[in-house]
């Protein structure tokens, strides 16, 4: 994203916070998008955080083999990974892909069709119409799913640890509960929060912008994941160098 279209990002923002005309329309709008972007991700969310958390406490069994630390550090670095960096980097990267991709083709199908030009010669704020709601939905259910994701991810490393043998239930319990630092939510959320809004708000200005037909929304569908991940990654940087 060069500066021309970072320039044309900041101005779409601005015309999405314009005041709406009917508060009632929008307000059914978000709960659609609340609905799309949280119940309708849940399902993914819960199956990669549950593999992901018991992967990771495998791994770190795995490189822990001293008789010098305590087992019961497995249970620790696994929740503090989880609640960091993992639940909500990962379940931010698999929404730019999911929500992302269908955000981006759903607006860029209706600049096509010039059904966003129509929205405009009635008189409605089509940015605010169109984006508002998705980015309240973004701003609001990411954070609810990276909460889920912690959850499951701790959930998923009990799983993994103590089938396989690696880690006892009583270790691996001990380990979550000792020395934890409320703060490391705080920080997850603040990059939920973040990642929700850079979701919505960069696929919606890629699909916005998106002249042509079938191929030129496909194009932009792709553009509009790869920033976005690319964007998450670099705010995942600043957030925790500001914050940790």
């Amino acid at each position: 994203m060069n500066f021309t279209n970072f320039g044309k990002y900041l101005l779409l923002l601005k015309a999405v916070f314009r005041k709406p005309e009917k508060f009632k329309i929008y307000l059914k709008a978000i709960f659609q998008q609340m609905d799309f972007v949280g119940v309708g991700s849940l399902g993914l969310i819960a199956i990669i955080s549950t593999f992901i958390g018991a992967v990771m406490t495998l791994q770190i069994a795995f490189q822990l083999v001293s008789d010098f630390i305590p087992k019961t550090i497995i249970g620790s670095v696994t929740r503090d990974s989880s609640i960091l960096e993992l639940s909500p980097t990962i379940t931010a990267i698999v929404l730019a892909g999911k929500i992302g991709s269908a955000i981006s083709s759903e607006i860029g199908t209706m600049r096509v069709s010039e059904q966003i030009d129509a929205l405009e010669i009635m008189g409605i704020n089509s940015p605010g119409y169109l984006i508002l709601p998705k980015l309240i939905a973004g701003v609001t259910m990411v954070p609810v799913l990276v909460v889920f994701a912690m959850v499951l991810s701790i959930a998923g490393g009990y799983l993994g640890g103590t089938l396989s043998g690696a880690v006892t239930p009583a270790e691996y319990i001990q380990g979550i509960t000792t020395d934890f630092n409320p703060y490391t939510i705080t920080v997850a959320l603040v990059k939920a929060f973040v990642f929700g809004f850079i979701i919505t708000t960069v696929p919606a200005y890629e699909g916005f912008y998106v002249k042509g037909g079938a191929l030129e929304v496909a194009q932009a569908s792709t553009r509009a994941v790869v920033v976005s991940c690319i964007s998450i990654l670099a705010c995942d940087y600043i957030v925790t160098q500001l914050l940790l």
